[in-house]
């Protein structure tokens, strides 16, 4: 089977009151991995503010840019007109891909605007006090 001949990947929908009641009752810091320009899925990382005191695991989040479709489409038709659903209404689509939660925005490409707002609607989901979320990014260029 060719890679083109694969269905695209049909994630599993999650819903923010099961994700860990930290994320809505402190600073909470997103760092991204690498620079956003370096592809439609960014890897990073939730980290509450001082974790050495509160003794909470960090938990991966990854941003993806669910329109991207070359060389493949990154998810199935129905998730991908579901996370533009979402985001019309303000929000952001929470997704699981194995132990990873992944924040699936429109588009095809990530930039920091984007990025920004998309962990901002993940804070207001959990309850999150406003300004409570960084965001922290790296520089990286696309080099293809």
């Amino acid at each position: 089977m060719t890679s083109s001949s694969r269905e695209p990947p049909s994630y599993d929908e999650v819903d923010p009151f099961d994700l860990p009641s930290w994320l809505g009752e402190g600073e909470v810091t997103w760092s991204a991995d690498r620079g956003l320009a370096t592809g439609h899925r960014v890897a990073g990382t939730l980290a509450a503010g001082t974790l050495a005191a509160t003794g909470v695991d960090p938990l991966p989040c990854d941003l993806l840019a669910i329109d991207d479709a070359y060389p493949a489409p990154v998810a199935s038709d129905a998730v991908r007109v579901r996370a533009h659903q979402v985001w019309r209404y303000g929000e952001v689509l929470l997704v699981a891909d194995d132990d990873r939660l992944v924040l699936a925005v429109p588009g095809s490409r990530l930039d920091a605007d984007l990025a920004c707002a998309a962990i901002g609607r993940l804070a207001r989901a959990v309850g999150a006090a406003p300004g409570s979320y960084g965001v922290h990014l790296r520089v990286g260029w696309d080099l293809r």
